[in-house]
């Protein structure tokens, strides 16, 4: 087994069991995660990426929780390794604390990713620095003036294994890990924010796109520092890349 794969599920491992000690409540959640992400190359050097996102509440089926829009501009440092930097607009619909109203929230981001491939497989590896300014509120119903601001740092790693290594194939096995942290002088207690661990299938659409199904566990520590949310989610996302390049003449 590779041993970027052997890390991946070490690091899932232990977050789950290092966190689950300190556990004093939790709730758990059942969640449908919507995605639609477009990567466009204009350029051997620059492309655009948009990202659209839509989730359930709870039970699955029950209402919305959150809606995200993020748009980005890409670096190709090489086909391989790419940087880019953007925009996020995240609406999180009534919830605990605002239970009528809708909280706006403005990201700034930056990320570095690479890919490597070890024969047909291949791995993914992120990098994302977020600026939040989520709107302060003032209770149920009533939003405040105001910002409060914190970062949060991201770290991606995916790791894709096809079920054939024929040129044909269309299914692969999906494993991918992504740890939050947050920081700043807001930041009292919830320094680690989540883990999300992923496990699904992918299917190639056509040689540019994909639809990748399957289960992620989020498990999330709340601002409290002694709450933490356990969520169980069908994660339903579709990958469109778009290469607007003039062919070269053969």
């Amino acid at each position: 087994m590779n041993k970027n794969l052997v890390f991946l599920i070490f690091c899932t491992l232990t977050v789950s069991a290092v966190f689950g000690q300190q556990t004093k409540t939790t709730t758990d959640v059942q969640q449908i995660w919507f995605g639609y992400f477009n990567q466009t190359r204009l350029t051997d050097k620059v492309g655009l990426s948009t990202d659209l996102h839509l989730r359930t509440k709870e039970g699955f089926v029950n209402n919305f929780s959150q809606s995200i829009a993020r748009l980005g501009v890409t670096y190709y440092v090489t086909d391989n390794t790419k940087l880019t930097a953007g925009y996020a607009y995240v609406s999180t619909y009534g919830a605990e604390g605002h239970t009528n109203i809708t909280q706006p929230e403005h990201r700034l981001w930056q990320q570095v990713q690479w890919h490597t491939r070890y024969n047909k497989n291949r791995m993914m590896q992120g990098v994302r620095l977020e600026e939040r300014y989520r709107h302060k509120i003032l209770n149920d119903s009533t939003l405040a003036s105001g910002y409060n601001f914190n970062y949060k740092l991201r770290y991606n790693l995916l790791y894709e294994i096809p079920f054939s290594q024929k040129p044909d194939n269309k299914f692969s096995f999906v494993l991918n890990d992504e740890i939050h942290i947050n920081f700043g002088k807001e930041i009292m207690y919830n320094y680690f924010d989540q883990n999300r661990f992923f496990a699904g299938l992918k299917f190639n659409t056509s040689k540019q796109d994909n639809i990748q199904l399957g289960y992620m566990n989020q498990f999330q520590q709340l601002a409290s520092g002694n709450r933490y949310r356990n969520n169980h989610v069908i994660r339903l996302f579709y990958f469109q890349n778009v290469d607007w390049r003039k062919k070269k003449a053969s």
